[in-house]
């Protein structure tokens, strides 16, 4: 560990105020250093919301390498600490983080996960994905997540993230899935007539005329290459098969044809390797 990070660290540990401890983890924060991420997710246990708010902001910035100590972090008992993280997974975007997004839009009891999770929903890191029918079969999931919390959540503020969410999903579907795009237009339309807070409303108006600008305006293209390995993928897709299998009860005809399939193209794709 460099002088620099034990320094960043030994402030944190030794803050004996709330305000102290907030500075302390913006400083650690700020720095960037994967070494850090044990001691950030630290934090999102205290009983100190400003240091949670900017350790996951440092959790975020660090991203990749930070994202299997925070499915770790899950596990544990304390809820406080899990909400946080699953708000920095979604900030972070990574694959692997995709299922449990999925499960806290769609059923945490916590409206700020859900607003989390639904808009990090929108914001994956779907150019990571190694094949289209990987991609495909985690698309759609994410639409029919997006779609019930658009429809059926009560809270206005988890619903604003979803119609973020949504246009995030549908800029990404653009030039593959028209069906899907034409899905989530009829939803912005349903909600901009019906939806009773003027603030979705709102969100729903902007979204749709941003969405009209898609055609006239180039979209900034992350080429970013996945560090993701293949055994990453193989558990990604086991986890997108399951819970397809929970929703539908019983898998469809040829699902395990296509199981093996993909299997096989996982594997062979030399670039997850």
């Amino acid at each position: 560990m460099n002088a620099t990070l034990q320094s960043l660290i030994h402030a944190v540990e030794e803050a004996d105020s709330s305000t102290k401890m907030l500075e302390a983890v913006q400083n650690l924060a700020a720095a960037r250093l994967e070494g850090a991420v044990p001691t950030l997710i630290a934090v999102l246990g205290y009983n100190n919301p400003g240091a949670a708010v900017a350790a996951v902001d440092g959790l975020v910035q660090i991203g990749e390498p930070a994202v299997s100590a925070l499915l770790e972090q899950l596990d544990r008992h304390n809820y406080s600490a899990r909400a946080w993280a699953i708000r920095a997974l979604a900030g972070i975007g990574d694959p692997r983080g995709l299922i449990t997004l999925l499960g806290a839009a769609t059923a945490d009891f916590a409206l700020s996960v859900r607003r989390a999770a639904a808009k990090g929903l929108g914001t994956m890191k779907w150019h990571w994905f190694p094949n289209d029918e990987l991609l495909e079969i985690a698309q759609e999931e994410a639409l029919e997540a997006l779609l019930f919390v658009a429809q059926q959540d009560e809270e206005w503020v988890v619903r604003y993230s979803a119609v973020v969410g949504l246009q995030s999903l549908a800029v990404a579907i653009s030039d593959t899935h028209l069906d899907w795009l034409l899905q989530i237009q009829t939803q912005f339309e349903q909600m901009a007539n019906n939806d009773n807070s003027w603030a979705v409303r709102g969100r729903v108006f902007l979204a749709q005329q941003q969405l009209q600008a898609i055609d006239r305006e180039p979209q900034p293209v992350d080429d970013q290459p996945s560090p993701l390995s293949a055994i990453d993928w193989h558990l990604i897709m086991e986890k997108l098969y399951d819970r397809r299998n929970q929703e539908r009860l019983v898998f469809p005809e040829g699902d395990p044809r296509r199981y093996r399939e993909l299997a096989v193209a996982i594997a062979q794709n030399p670039s997850d390797s």
